[in-house]
Formats: structure tokens, C-alpha cells, sequence
């Protein structure tokens, strides 16, 4: 396997004008583009990465469009995927907006989810559950996930932590965007290091987190 080099220019120009023409048309005149400019480089990306955190699933570039009302065939990125546990574990992306990484669970349903708001819930594990999100946020890394609207059933909305409680999902991330680093070799050094960062987080998942 070739060594991680970056993302070429190239990448980030195949994703920009895939938005634009989301075609089959486009995709088989430039495929040997997306083989050269991006598929290998994150092959190389995850590779590198294997060692320290497992093997990432690289997704396929090509949506699911059998119930979606948007038809249009390609994904506008090309993601990766390091799972750790169930819908758990660690993210990197290329597309036209430039480069991006993230850590978090994706899905939780019935017991597990319950697992979770309990763990959050109790003052000592949800108190760590906070100061690891402290800690990532004032690091750059951004909050996200989908959430309920009110309370969920069983707790109270006066709860001192009702709005990490409302989360069905809990994901962090952090862009890269345009940034010289991502057309260079030390772009493996930014994802490793930020990978680190958010350890804690993913243990803290795996750790409460139980079906």
C-alpha cells in the first residue's frame, strides 16, 4: 500500500463539480479521477490509522435511493468509517467542502439508549460525560446529533443535564475545510492526533453504552 500523501486538489474539484452534475454521465467520464484522487488516499488515510485504532469501513460511493425522494445516485463525499461498537467508533471524510473527522454514536435504540441516559443521568458518570465534551468543545470540535424535542420519558426537564439526555444520537466533529494540511502527508498526524482526543469520549460510550 502506498504511503499517505493527502488529498489532491483534484478531490476536492471531483466532489465540487459532482454537485453540480450528479449523473452517471459525469461519474464515468471522471471515475478514474475518484479511483486516483480519492479512493486511494483514503485507503492509504485508513490504512496508516489500522494499526492504532482497526480497520475503517470505506463507504461506498453510491446512495441508496430506493425510498429516498432524491434520486440523484452518487454521495457529494467519500466517507470512512472505524467502528469500536455498535454504530460507535471514529469518522474521516473528503468532499468539496474539504476534510472532516468525528467520533460518536450514530444510533441507539431500546436498551442501549436507555444504558446510555442512565449513565448520563447519574452525577458521576454523566459529571465525566461533561468534561470530556468541555474539554473536546473548547478543543474546536463541534456537538451535533439528533435529538427529542422535550424530555424523554421518565426524566424531568429541570434535569441539570436535560440537554445531553435528549440525544438519540451524540456525535462530535471537526473540519479540516480547506486547509494546506489536507493536501499533505501531515494530514495523518492531524486525524491520528484528533482521534486521540476523542478517546475518551468513545470509551466513555463503550464503557455505558450496554444492550
Amino acid at each position: 500500500m502506498p504511503d499517505f500523501t493527502g488529498f489532491p486538489e483534484a478531490a476536492l474539484d471531483f466532489y465540487d463539480d459532482l454537485e453540480m452534475d450528479n449523473t452517471k454521465t459525469y461519474w464515468e467520464a471522471h471515475k478514474d479521477t475518484y479511483a486516483t484522487a480519492v479512493a486511494a488516499p483514503m485507503k492509504a488515510l485508513t490504512t496508516a490509522l489500522a494499526d492504532e485504532f482497526g480497520q475503517a469501513k470505506i463507504f461506498r460511493p453510491y446512495r441508496d435511493v430506493r425510498f429516498a425522494k432524491d434520486k440523484t445516485p452518487y454521495k457529494t463525499h467519500q466517507g470512512a468509517f472505524v467502528p469500536k461498537g455498535p454504530a460507535t467508533g471514529y469518522y474521516v471524510q473528503v468532499g468539496a467542502p474539504g476534510v472532516r473527522v468525528g467520533v460518536g454514536y450514530y444510533e441507539a435504540a431500546g436498551p442501549r439508549l436507555a444504558s446510555i441516559r442512565d449513565a448520563i443521568a447519574d452525577q458521576t458518570r454523566g459529571g465525566q460525560l461533561e468534561e470530556i465534551l468541555a474539554a473536546m468543545q473548547a478543543a474546536g470540535w463541534e456537538l451535533g446529533g439528533d435529538r427529542v424535542k422535550t424530555a424523554p420519558r421518565g426524566y424531568s426537564v429541570d434535569d441539570p443535564r436535560i440537554e445531553l439526555l435528549r440525544h438519540k444520537s451524540m456525535t462530535l466533529g471537526k473540519s479540516y475545510g480547506f486547509e494546506p494540511v489536507i493536501h499533505t502527508p501531515e494530514l495523518l498526524d492531524r486525524v491520528r492526533a484528533d482521534w486521540r482526543e476523542a478517546a475518551p469520549f468513545v470509551e466513555w460510550v463503550l464503557t455505558y453504552a450496554k444492550a
